[in-house]
C-alpha cells in the first residue's frame, strides 16, 4: 500500500488530506473535515480536474477582453489544450453574461461562457 498526502482546495478550509492506495484502489481518505473532501481526493487521484477561468479577444467592445470560465471543471491535462483554443477564438461585441462563447471544448462537455458583459 502506499499513501499521498494533499492539500484538499474543495472549501476554504484546506485540509490536510492522506489518501492510501492499494493498486488502483482508494483504501481511505483521511485528514477531511467535510464529505467533499474525500470526493476531491478520490477524482484528484485519478482523473484530476480544474475549473478553466481567462480571457477571450472581443472586438468593437468596451474593453478588448470578455473574462470567461468553464461551466464544469476539465481534466487538468486538457488545460493547455483548451486555452491554445480559447486563445484562437475572437468574439464580437456585444457579449452578455452567460453567454456560451465555446461549446463543449475539446469534448470535454465543457462550454467556456462570458463572466461579464462586453
Amino acid at each position: 500500500m502506499t499513501e499521498r498526502n494533499m492539500t484538499c482546495v474543495a472549501c476554504p478550509l484546506g485540509c490536510q488530506l492522506t489518501v492510501t492506495l492499494d493498486g488502483d484502489n482508494v483504501i481511505s481518505v483521511t485528514g477531511n473535515t467535510c464529505k467533499r473532501g474525500d470526493a476531491y481526493a478520490r477524482t484528484e487521484i485519478f482523473c484530476p480536474t480544474r475549473s478553466l477561468t481567462t480571457t477571450v479577444k472581443c472586438e468593437g467592445g468596451i474593453h478588448p477582453v470578455v473574462p470567461v470560465k468553464s461551466s464544469v471543471p476539465v481534466p487538468k491535462d486538457k488545460l493547455l489544450e483548451c486555452m491554445k483554443v480559447i486563445n484562437s477564438v475572437t468574439v464580437q461585441a456585444p457579449v452578455m453574461v452567460g453567454q456560451v462563447i465555446i461549446h463543449n471544448i475539446l469534448g470535454t462537455d465543457a462550454h467556456i461562457v462570458a463572466t461579464n458583459n462586453n
